[in-house]
């Protein structure tokens, strides 16, 4: 079973790669808040399709109420407000340095999970964090020549939404671990955790009164295509991924494979955008992951 958790992991971080790059698209076209409730409408569709095929009901209406409680909390700290900040630092910074940031997953993850699961971290574990944050550290301090007005002005506060956008999902990886026990399936727990998500972010767009433009928004077909195809490869299979590996692997092994999307990201860019990486963009990148590696490295 871990093996298997371990491949849905790494399937994982190949979906958020490709969400990072159609969100980012369709966020600067339309704005990432739109984005960010649009997209839960649509995985919901999807993910309860899915859950018909699968368990014969398109909903999992006889979940406990302790799962629910797990899951309404894993919701709001991934769903709600870890990607909220994490789509605004892709409009601000772009994907590669947002996903950047969120390679201090692991970082985190290790230590709730010390904190409340009692998973205890050893010398060779800090020393795989403090490798892992140097890296982090040399390519986010990098001096940028070449981005636009607006990244430069704003690149400070891109990268700590992108932060605030890790700890949410670090501790979300926590609430799910525990809601996820006794073999409750997967794909159960991301229909919870995607309706809870959706009734929030809307309300709030409601009291906002922004619903109705963030449905005018759907008729920019660029911004709309992106929009659905970041869904399914994000929301939808990235996150039922996601829960799946951490039922079936340690939560520290599974945010260190998924935290893989800067690797990921590099060629990613050069294909969509053309984007140059520097020798110390990959050296960073290279020493990051060197570090997350040591983190988990057998004893």
């Amino acid at each position: 079973m871990l093996i298997l958790g371990q491949f849905a992991a790494l399937a994982t971080a190949a979906c958020w790669s490709l969400t990072a790059i159609f969100f980012s698209y369709g966020g600067r076209l339309v704005g990432s808040g739109v984005v960010n409730r649009s997209r839960l409408i649509f995985a919901l569709i999807f993910i309860s399709i899915t859950h018909y095929i699968l368990l014969g009901t398109i909903f999992p209406f006889y979940t406990e109420p302790y799962r629910w409680g797990w899951l309404a909390l894993s919701s709001i700290l991934g769903l709600v407000l870890g990607d909220t900040f994490l789509f605004r630092a892709y409009v601000l910074v772009g994907p590669r340095l947002s996903m950047l940031m969120m390679a201090t997953v692991p970082i985190l993850s290790t230590i709730m999970a010390q904190l409340f699961l009692n998973e205890q971290v050893g010398g060779l574990e800090l020393l795989g964090i403090l490798v892992t944050v140097s890296g982090i550290a040399w390519v986010v301090t990098e001096r940028r020549t070449r981005q636009s007005i607006v990244e430069n002005k704003h690149y400070g506060r891109g990268l700590f939404f992108a932060f605030l956008g890790a700890l949410g999902q670090a501790s979300n990886l926590v609430a799910a671990k525990v809601a996820l026990g006794g073999d409750y399936p997967a794909i159960s727990a991301t229909s919870i955790r995607l309706l809870i998500a959706l009734i929030i972010l809307w309300l709030v767009a409601a009291f906002q009164g922004q619903v109705v433009h963030t449905l005018k928004q759907w008729r920019n077909r660029q911004a709309f295509r992106a929009i659905i195809a970041g869904t399914i490869v994000g929301p939808f299979l990235g996150i039922w991924l996601s829960l799946v590996a951490v039922q079936l692997a340690p939560v520290g092994i599974a945010a260190t494979l998924m935290a893989l999307p800067p690797v990921i990201l590099i060629p990613l860019e050069y294909l969509f955008y053309g984007t140059k990486v520097s020798r110390r963009g990959v050296l960073g990148t290279i020493i990051a992951f060197t570090g997350v590696a040591l983190i988990f490295w057998p004893r």
